[in-house]
């Protein structure tokens, strides 16, 4: 059975999840537009036009994901039915009684492969290599197809994930699922003596659901078991999720478990910018027929604020929620059920509060490179505008003079040409140093830095029981890595200096018409890094002393956090590239525009030398290029603001549509 439309199901996550899709595509065709306008008028540096495709990836390719995190039995994968696969007509995510997915399970869209499970055997945790590793390796992987146009086959496939096998007390301690040191937490031994534990370690499901396709990626997390075992979870995966939702019983309130979750794996990793909400489910376990609907909703409001109080957060972040009852009422059409499910709220608030901040965060990138690739053409634009109108007036001096005007023209030409190659063997020299101080930056930012700080990290951790003092070589780890950060800030600084004191010079010698690059900043990125050890330094402490004396576990951990490190420095090492290109991008154009100028000039003069072109002509054709660059002017001013327009009209949409659901973020 094929899934309806997402429109006739009248989803408000739905319909505003595909609005945004929707959005950026137009915006990305809209840039794709600009980009050519630019490259036909020769108004686009390579670094212009890198700078437009990276903006174009980012709209088109901007990802959001939604973590689910839950303790077992909580109606986690029975919410993500409801808010996102009810138009199928019946449950996709297992969600039966009991424990159901036993893995962590990503549900994704990627065009280039077709619709499968893919599921990575729980024995790689004995081994040291990271997910990320692993996903390199597809034969190291089970992969079930799909028949995503049968409800029933994507569910059986799906309900792959929940497959478990057992194994012995010691094999169970090894994959970290045995517990020696808190018993209490151990899963039951079965007659025979052995654990049951998932067969999987993580499955990714690639599904070609259309909010998938629009890039929305769920990430649905098990139990305190599986998290507290798969380092690269806490330390990757959930901290980069732009939205987690930790999903509580209103039959079981906080447990303990529950609190373990949220202080250990929540808490202190979700990155700032991310949406934190506090799903309260199973509020129709409160419903009563001696109960009326006024106590019914005292009763879920003493447990919201109850939740917000224990867990420390504002009680508007707390949302209480029916997702069975939202599922059953979708399905069947009933809307009086699901508005007593009350799942509208919370999708409004998910929609709106996310779309909101990842649209902030697009909107002011896309601003500032659209800022500067407008600036960089109207310079352009202005020194085209001041060359023909010399060469204009240079040719109009020439109407009604002898030869000997023409000869000395002639000879200016020459002596300017000649004060030319003195500037670009100057700007030969310049760049050399930029370069040079460049790769100074790059090698310190590459990943042979991060391999050799973690090793060394991990080497002091090999076969030891962790103490408190191992604390001090982890932050002096991330001590010194912040002083590669700063000390690649201060290279670019250098380089700053240099091109603005060099601009300065050149523009008085020679003419151009050179603005002082901007200065580049790498304050987000030691933010980020700063992110990195707060959030894991309780995993060098004490209370991790057991799982640290597995040495596949301290290798698995140092392993994700290597993963996070070289993605923040390989980020910063592209933001100083990109940032060198756009800052010569100026001088390697006017060159370019002042080369072409001389040629032009010399023909010109040649033509009439020889006359072989009649001056009214020549005037009549530079008058004509004025006007033509006039124009570009005025086009290139509509077409930068009517992109800019595009940005803020979308941002306000969602500002205001945020407003009007009382965003918790």
């Amino acid at each position: 059975m094929e899934a309806t439309s997402v429109a006739a199901e009248g989803q408000t996550f739905n319909q505003r999840f595909d609005e945004y899709g929707q959005w950026r595509e137009v915006f990305v065709k809209e840039l794709q537009a600009f980009a050519q306008w630019l490259a036909e008028r020769g108004l686009g540096s390579s670094a212009a036009l890198e700078r437009l495709a990276r903006l174009q990836e980012q709209a088109f390719d901007d990802k959001i994901t939604v973590a689910f995190v839950a303790e077992y039995s909580r109606g986690k994968s029975e919410l993500i039915n409801a808010l996102f696969f009810s138009s199928y007509g019946r449950r996709i995510m297992p969600a039966s009684a009991g424990r159901t997915t036993m893995c962590p399970t990503e549900l994704t869209w990627d065009a280039a492969r077709p619709p499968s499970v893919q599921l990575l055997p729980i024995e790689t945790r004995k081994l040291s290599a990271s997910l990320a590793d692993w996903r390199l390796k597809g034969s190291s992987w089970l992969t079930v197809p799909i028949d995503a146009r049968s409800a029933d086959d994507v569910a059986k496939a799906v309900q792959r994930v929940t497959e478990t096998t057992q194994v012995s007390q010691e094999e169970a301690r090894r994959l970290g699922f045995w517990n020696d040191e808190d018993p209490a937490d151990n899963p039951p031994l079965t007659p025979a003596g052995l654990v049951e534990v998932p067969r999987w370690r993580h499955a990714v499901i690639n599904f070609p659901h259309p909010l998938l396709k629009k890039g929305l990626v769920i990430l649905d997390t098990p139990g305190l078991n599986a998290i507290g075992a798969e380092p690269e979870l806490t330390v990757s995966l959930l901290p980069q999720a732009q939205a987690v939702l930790f999903i509580l019983g209103a039959d079981t309130g906080v447990t303990r478990s529950d609190r373990q979750i949220w202080q250990e794996h929540l808490l202190r990793h979700i990155d700032a910018v991310g949406l934190r909400l506090i799903v309260l489910n199973k509020i129709d376990t409160l419903w009563d027929a001696l109960t009326s609907k006024e106590e019914q909703a005292e009763q879920i409001r003493r447990q919201r604020h109850g939740v917000a109080q224990t867990l420390g957060v504002p009680v508007n972040h707390v949302l209480a929620v029916s997702a069975q009852k939202a599922l059953v009422g979708k399905i069947t059409r009933d809307a009086a059920l699901v508005r007593a499910s009350a799942i509208r709220q919370l999708e409004s608030v998910l929609v709106d509060s996310l779309l909101g901040q990842r649209h902030l965060i697009l909107h002011q990138s896309l601003l500032t490179g659209l800022a500067e690739i407008s600036a960089e053409a109207q310079r352009l634009l202005g020194m085209r505008l001041r060359d023909l109108t010399e060469q204009s007036q240079e040719i109009a001096g020439l109407q009604g003079k002898n030869a000997s005007a023409r000869r000395s023209i002639r000879a200016r030409l020459a002596r300017e040409r000649k004060e030319f190659d003195a500037c670009v063997n100057k700007v030969l020299g310049l760049r050399a140093a930029q370069n040079k101080l460049l790769n100074q930056a790059f090698h310190e930012l590459g990943g042979k830095t991060i391999k050799r700080e973690l090793a060394e990290l991990a080497a002091q951790l090999q076969g030891k029981m962790l103490t408190l003092g191992f604390q001090k070589p982890y932050l002096k780890t991330f001590a010194r890595l912040q002083e590669v950060l700063e000390g690649s800030q201060d290279i670019a600084g250098q380089i700053q200096r240099m091109l603005a004191e060099s601009y300065v010079s050149l523009n008085t010698e020679f003419g151009f018409s050179l603005a002082a690059p901007a200065t580049l900043d790498l304050s987000a990125f030691k933010a980020d890094l700063q992110k990195i050890a707060e959030s894991n330094r309780h995993m060098f402490s004490v209370g991790n002393a057991f799982k640290m004396s597995s040495g596949e576990f301290a290798d698995r951990l140092v392993a994700a956090i290597a993963m996070r490190l070289r993605a923040v420095f390989e980020a910063a090492a592209n933001e100083m590239e990109l940032w060198s290109k756009a800052s010569t991008a100026q001088l390697d154009i006017q060159l370019k525009e002042r080369r072409h100028n001389f040629v032009v000039r010399s023909e010109t003069i040649e033509r009439i030398q020889q006359a072989d072109l009649d001056l009214g002509t020549r005037l009549r054709e530079l008058d004509d290029r004025l006007i033509d660059v006039r124009q570009d002017q005025l086009q290139l001013q509509r077409r930068s603001e009517a992109l800019a327009q595009t940005v803020h009209d979308a941002g306000r949409a969602l500002q205001a549509a945020a407003q009007a659901h009382s965003d918790p973020a």
